[in-house]
């Protein structure tokens, strides 16, 4: 078969939450991991009745495309770490981590630690001093968060599939964006990069945090930005300029007609929950330019988009894969087209070290 990273893979995923505590921080974090399943469980996780269904901050339970608790394959499998948006938790884009597990990768997400720790929840009345101090404490904890999950999962023989500790990356969307391009700084084994809509420009819009970033990896850690054409909260501009402060291998696709939430589960949903908020204060501006849902892509096809482009980025260098290399260096726009997903690529640069 040609290689399509954007079909669904062969294996069964399984689900399961791991509770692990930071004593040093003293913080508590529950832990999701995606796995391959064994052979039995074929087609379960996509049967509507049998698939785990969670419950979020929301009415109603939702549904991911994983068996709960299933028994892993047995093996040896590259680990993708995702880190998730600002305000949202580790089960924001089931999608993509089921998709990825699907093709034989363990996916792993946490709580970050503003959702935890009490210490920097929000508080009703802090002075702007006060909140700065909190962000900042945020910002400084998004990495150590990164760091400890990586050294629980690889000194821990409890998760349900082994994990190959020298193949490792990371995945973020938004604020967990500006953590996946944080991280390969503070942790060598960090070997590839996916940015989804990734914070950390030099010039923020009001109210976005201003977490800054400086490149210094002291290696090639091939990296992939994904981004929308119409994100009001983190332009296209912002991304394209960490695309170009990016030493090394480096991809820019952007999706168009795609606003900042099309790289999470329910994308109408969480969209028009966003465009229908009251917003005030510093990102008063949002209610004037955040355009409805109609006037987009749909979730459906920035899903394809997404996991498709991100499993061709992972089976490339994590799995050297000549298949998915030949993928990326070809017409993409034009694969993507035939699935009736609109984008364009702005960039791409191999290492000169190669």
């Amino acid at each position: 078969m040609p290689y399509d990273p954007f079909l669904r893979g062969a294996r069964p995923v399984g689900v399961r939450t791991m509770e692990a505590r930071d004593a040093s921080r003293r913080r508590a974090f529950s832990i999701e991991l995606w796995y391959p399943a064994q052979p039995g469980y074929a087609g379960q996780d996509l049967a509507p009745d049998a698939r785990d269904a969670f419950i979020g901050n929301w009415s109603s339970a939702r549904r991911q495309m994983a068996v709960r608790n299933a028994d892993s394959e047995p093996g040896r499998y590259p680990l993708i770490v995702f880190s998730h948006a600002s305000g949202h938790h580790r089960r924001g884009a089931t999608f993509l981590c089921t998709h990825l597990a699907s093709h034989g990768y363990v996916v792993a997400a946490l709580d970050h630690s503003e959702v935890v720790a009490p210490e920097l929840a929000r508080r009703e009345g802090e002075t702007l001093e006060q909140r700065t101090g909190r962000v900042q404490a945020v910002i400084r904890s998004r990495v150590p968060d990164i760091r400890f999950l990586l050294d629980h999962l690889l000194g821990h023989t409890a998760g349900p599939s082994g994990i190959d500790s020298e193949r490792i990356s990371i995945v973020g969307h938004s604020f967990g964006g500006w953590t996946a391009l944080a991280a390969p700084e503070m942790d060598a084994r960090i070997r590839a990069v996916v940015a989804l809509a990734p914070g950390g420009s030099s010039k923020p819009k009001p109210g976005i945090i201003p977490a800054t970033l400086t490149f210094a990896w002291g290696r090639d850690v091939p990296t992939l930005y994904l981004t929308g054409e119409d994100d009001i909260f983190i332009p296209l501009a912002a991304v394209r300029e960490l695309y170009e402060r990016t030493a090394g291998t480096k991809r820019l696709i952007v999706l168009r007609r795609a606003d900042h939430l099309h790289f999470m589960d329910h994308v109408e949903d969480e969209h028009e929950a966003s465009r229908t908020l009251t917003w005030t204060g510093e990102l008063a501006w949002v209610a004037n330019e955040i355009r409805p849902m109609a006037e987009l892509c749909s979730g459906e096809r920035a899903h394809l988009f997404t996991r498709g482009l991100t499993l061709a980025h992972m089976d490339a260098v994590l799995r050297t894969s000549a298949d998915a290399r030949g993928f990326l260096d070809g017409d993409v726009a034009a694969e993507l087209a035939r699935r009736g997903v609109e984008a364009f690529v702005i960039g791409r640069d191999r290492c000169a070290c190669e």
